[in-house]
């Protein structure tokens, strides 16, 4: 694969290291072949193996890898509780669908003013949306 591909690749999956320029570990600094500054994820692992393998100290594993100290022990204990998949950044944004789109919501503004579980059941039964009924009160605006 070329290291351009490999960019595209990391760039689609939103694994690109934020400052690949400051990475200074000696493994990246050939510009060319396995050792990618710009893979976040390599990076991560490389610098967690640069203090338990090679026994540098926190400080100087992270600032040769192009994070803070702090920024190290996240990744440590990530990548403690998780192995690899704690390299990965967590998603941003909802974790899932939004149930409540504008049509449900003028819907659950205009019905009659019943229970919130009530409503709740009419959405259902109109959109095939369950909704809590908190959410519909919520949504009503009390």
């Amino acid at each position: 694969m070329s290291e351009a591909t490999r960019l595209r690749a990391l760039a689609e999956a939103g694994l690109l290291h934020p400052s690949p320029e400051a990475v200074r570990a000696p493994l990246f600094g050939t510009g060319a072949g396995f050792f990618l500054a710009a893979d976040k994820v390599q990076v991560k692992y490389e610098m967690l193996r640069a203090h338990v393998v090679d026994r540098l100290p926190v400080t100087e594993a992270a600032a040769a890898h192009g994070y803070s100290r702090a920024a190290f022990y996240l990744v440590s204990a990530s990548f403690g509780q998780l192995g690899m998949a704690g390299l990965l950044d967590e998603r941003r944004g909802r974790r899932g669908p939004v149930k409540l789109a504008p049509e449900i919501v003028e819907f659950i503004r205009s019905a009659a003013p019943v229970s919130g579980a009530q409503v709740a059941e009419q959405v259902a039964d109109r959109f095939g949306v369950q909704l809590h009924r908190r959410t519909v009160e919520r949504a009503r605006g009390r």
